[in-house]
């Protein structure tokens, strides 16, 4: 049986939100983001993109080259709502969903093909979003992940589009090596020096060649380049969480101590959400008390692995939570709600420099373990 995998994407997701609450910002160049020039661009408008601009560009460069546009400070907590409503919808019907980020879904129609046809599955689904939502989304279909996820970005903007089994070679052959996923600037960089920038000289290599130029990275880059790929799309679950605890040697009051715990805590577990590529939308703080009676207290939070966002819930869920005065043998902090994304910081509130830092202490930790530095903590 043949795979049907189909790949929707929300079209400048956060803009688009924007436009829908005022239509006034439709066909304008819109730039998404903080309110002040040391933030970056969280997200911009097609308009804005013709200037040059792009997603994570330092805000007042943004500006320069795009000094008419508008600018607009995020919303995380409105766009999560916007994209549970698309999440929702695609669910009452698809048979498997994968959410693959705030605005990007892969679903299976494997074997649908029997009762429906797929490809108008699909078509009636992007106008049942259109018109429910409001929100424009962009659609591709084919056998696998990544040749559907290649050609949502060529159906782009507001379009779909479906690649036959036995076309996938064809239809990737002129396009450039950017357009596979996985291939950053940097790999970019190295096949540009081969002589190597459109699809169609890589699916003529040998795959021992590209394995001993990049490694085992080399093999799945090729495979994707000839539109091979196996990978299957993962049920999509709110459950799954990521979480740290820690038992006192002595029970304690010290608020000292206990404040620096939790705020270490969550450091490691906003690492831990940017090296797998993840975002939060709840957090947990768990108080056990030398009598062993346990309490616990979440929040939901907008989609968000940033420490500051996450520090200042937490810190939040302590006050309200610890009222009793007495000892403390454990707290533990979770965070659940977890989804695939990008957007690694809160891009709205923290500054190029916080985010900047954010990304230092990752790289340092990646290399020599996830205590090999943390931040200072303000007592």
């Amino acid at each position: 049986m043949e795979r049907c995998v189909v790949h929707c994407d929300l079209d400048t997701f956060f803009v688009s939100v924007e436009r829908l609450l005022d239509s006034s910002l439709v066909g304008m160049p819109v730039l998404i983001g903080g309110g002040s020039d040391r933030g970056v661009v969280a997200s911009c408008s097609y308009e804005a993109r013709r200037f040059g601009v792009h997603s994570a560009m330092p805000m007042k460069l943004a500006r320069q080259l795009c000094p008419e546009a508008v600018l607009v400070r995020g919303d995380m907590d409105r766009y999560s709502r916007y994209s549970a409503m698309v999440t929702e919808i695609i669910s009452e019907t698809a048979p498997l969903v994968e959410k693959a980020s705030i605005d990007e879904h892969y679903i299976d129609l494997t074997g649908m093909d029997r009762f429906f046809g797929c490809w108008q599955w699909t078509r009636e689904l992007r106008r049942r979003l259109l018109k429910e939502t409001g929100l424009p989304v962009s659609f591709g279909q084919s056998l696998n992940k990544t040749v559907s996820k290649i050609a949502t970005g060529e159906a782009k903007p507001c379009g779909e589009m479906q690649v036959l089994s036995g076309e996938e070679k064809p239809f990737l052959a002129p396009l450039s090596v950017r357009k596979i996923p996985m291939i950053g600037l940097k790999t970019y960089t190295m096949l540009a020096n081969m002589g190597v920038s459109r699809v169609h000289t890589l699916q003529q290599m040998e795959a021992d060649a590209m394995r001993r130029v990049f490694g085992a990275n080399g093999l799945v880059i090729w495979k994707k380049a000839n539109g091979l790929d196996d990978t299957p799309v993962m049920p999509y679950s709110e459950q799954k969480s990521i979480s740290k605890e820690r038992t006192f040697q002595q029970d304690t009051i010290d608020m000292r101590m206990l404040r620096k715990t939790m705020l270490s805590m969550v450091d490691e577990l906003a690492f831990e959400l940017r090296k797998s590529r993840r975002l939060a939308s709840c957090i947990t703080l768990k108080i056990r008390y030398s009598n062993f009676e346990t309490f616990s207290k979440q929040a939901k939070l907008p989609y968000t692995s940033s420490e500051r966002v996450l520090s200042e819930k937490v810190t939040d869920l302590f006050t309200k939570l610890y009222s009793r005065r007495m000892l403390i043998r454990l707290v533990g902090v979770k965070l659940g709600g977890l989804v695939t994304g990008s957007y690694q910081t809160d891009l709205f509130g923290d500054s190029l420099e916080e985010l900047q830092l954010s990304e230092a202490m990752d790289r340092i930790r990646s290399k020599f373990g996830t205590r090999a530095v943390t931040r200072g903590i303000c007592l």
